[in-house]
């Protein structure tokens, strides 16, 4: 399954979805300059990205003809798919909550010939 993120508002990115963006850029395996540029991450950002998600396996580094190669694990994927479920979830219970103050507003689209849905993040207010 590829996610695909389209960001619906000027808010910053999460970085769970960045982590998502990461893995799904490495699925096939490419440079640590591939996914900078497709991740749209500086080099320092990229840099502790990397180094976080190698340490908890879900990126494997390898060498192929003195180049440097990130490729997605096992652990990765799995990581991408249950963040899917998760934001699966939330867009089924997006109306519930009107009076919410809204944080910001993502949409996924999937390779899977699913719709695309949105998925609101949203502050419950306190009693």
């Amino acid at each position: 399954m590829t996610t695909e993120l389209i960001e619906t508002s000027p808010k910053r990115r999460d970085k769970l979805i960045i982590m998502a963006e990461i893995i799904d850029i490495a699925k096939k395996g490419t440079s640590k300059t591939n996914i900078m540029f497709k991740a749209n991450l500086s080099f320092a950002q990229l840099n502790q990205y990397l180094f976080f998600l190698s340490n908890s396996g879900m990126l494997k580094k390898s060498s192929n003809n003195e180049k440097v190669i990130f490729q997605s694990t096992p652990k990765g994927l799995e990581f991408m798919e249950r963040q899917q479920q998760v934001l699966d979830l939330l867009s089924d219970d997006s109306s519930e909550y009107p009076s919410c103050v809204k944080i910001s507003t993502l949409a996924f689209k999937t390779s899977q010939n699913r719709k695309p849905f949105m998925c609101s993040i949203r502050k419950v207010p306190r009693f």
